[in-house]
């Protein structure tokens, strides 16, 4: 489990880009990392990963400090940033000379990975275009098994029969024993598969709640007329009508709706807030 305390965190001095931020995470669920550009999304997974250290507060993982970056907290961690390269090297070397460090690792997971994303076999994996590369890093980062895999921007560079291909593989490699945390401004891309929603807004977690949770508490809504729209504390017109969300004072169930849970939290974040304590 990894637990964060009273978190601050900032690059000027005095100037925080997250403060106060508490928040846990637990085994068994995708968790969905929400914010504006800017907001610190990629700053948290350094920071949870033990890349980056807190001014103040802490980030454990199993009690142990991440900053400490300890034979057991790496061997159960794995950062996928938004930016990498791979070396001129096989897809057997690569795993050679790096699944050694992931005591879970399963080779035969990450062959069907592979096929899933139907990577063809190459020489050097610098030769895969930028969209390849994603899929065979995702394919492997999923084969480590390791209970806590952070995932920044994953579907970047990848077309639309990928991100169905990445759904695919995502659901195929979770357990209850892991949890995935995937850092994103494409909500559409992951809303069939998050479990948790994490809002960061403000310097601080804004919401962290579950997709179930959600659900109870508020009310989406798609409509033609906008008299339907009464009580939203959040509302806007699209190509296909209104979309809004409310209190869900009916017990009414409705499907979230992750683009207009997210800038319902942008605009009216002290009404979320509250309803949410």
């Amino acid at each position: 489990m990894m637990k964060v305390e009273d978190m601050a965190f900032s690059y000027r001095r005095n100037e925080y880009l997250l403060n106060k931020v508490n928040f846990e995470i637990t085994p068994g669920g995708v968790y969905g990392l929400l914010g504006k550009n800017g907001s610190g999304k990629s700053t948290l997974l350094y920071l949870m990963t033990g890349l980056m250290f807190p001014q103040i507060g802490s980030v454990t993982i199993n009690g142990i400090p991440s900053r400490k970056r300890t034979p057991e907290v790496l061997s159960n961690i794995y950062l996928l940033p938004e930016e990498f390269d791979l070396p001129e090297v096989s897809a057997d070397v690569y795993v050679k000379n790096n699944a050694q460090f992931y005591p879970r690792f399963n080779r035969e997971q990450f062959d069907n990975y592979l096929q899933i994303f139907e990577l063809p076999a190459i020489k050097k994996l610098s030769q895969y275009s930028m969209g390849q590369k994603k899929k065979f890093i995702v394919s492997f980062a999923l084969a480590t098994n390791v209970p806590l895999l952070f995932m920044d921007e994953p579907t970047n560079g990848m077309d639309i029969p990928s991100k169905s291909q990445f759904r695919k593989v995502i659901a195929l490699g979770m357990s209850d024993e892991r949890s995935i945390i995937i850092s994103t401004h494409q909500v559409r891309d992951l809303e069939s598969m998050i479990d948790r929603v994490m809002v960061l807004h403000d310097n601080t977690m804004m919401l962290n709640e579950s997709v179930l949770e959600i659900a109870r508490k508020l009310e989406f809504i798609h409509t033609t007329s906008k008299d339907d729209l009464q009580g939203c504390i959040y509302s806007t017109f699209t190509p296909n009508g209104f979309v809004g969300v409310r209190p869900n004072v009916n017990d009414v169930d409705t499907t979230v709706d992750l683009e207009t849970l997210f800038n319902a939290v942008i605009a009216n974040p002290l009404c979320i807030k509250q309803l949410f304590v």
